[in-house]
């Protein structure tokens, strides 16, 4: 649009399969506090720092591949995207009720606004968005899912 811009800012860091799940929280956790969302929008930090955990554990657990995490934000929404060097795409699956993993994507689909996967050359990244603590009720988001 003329006479519009966006203005956004964003941050990156890999974190190695012996890395421990934690560390990407942490780092998550930090950004967020600097953007105010732990005050403004505690859910949606609650919401962000499950679907690292997940997504950092898949690519470490499932792609047996290191983490590039990139968390990109704009005054309305937050995109956390996670890369790895695995082609092959992440899968809903229907875990029992005994099963200790399985519910990660599950999980991911319940709390993100919106996810999609996108294969490159040198494997695959899984993004999530969420809404942004300033963004409106009906700020569109788009709905692809695997």
């Amino acid at each position: 649009m003329e006479g519009s811009s966006l203005r956004a800012v964003g941050w990156a860091c890999t974190l190695p399969v012996d890395s421990e799940v934690k560390a990407a929280r942490d780092w998550a956790r930090e950004h967020l506090e600097a953007r105010g969302w732990t005050s403004t929008a505690p859910e949606t930090v609650d919401a962000v720092l499950l679907t690292v955990s997940e997504l950092v554990t898949n690519a470490h657990r499932h792609a047996h591949s290191s983490a590039q995490l990139v968390m990109t934000c704009d005054d309305h929404s937050l995109h956390v995207s996670v890369h790895d060097k695995s082609g092959d795409l992440p899968v809903r699956r229907e875990a029992g009720a005994e099963s200790l993993g399985g519910r990660g994507m599950l999980l991911v689909d319940a709390v993100a606004d919106t996810w999609e996967t996108h294969l490159c050359a040198h494997g695959k990244t899984v993004s999530a968005c969420f809404r942004g603590p300033d963004a409106a009720p009906d700020t569109p988001t788009t709905t692809r899912r695997p």
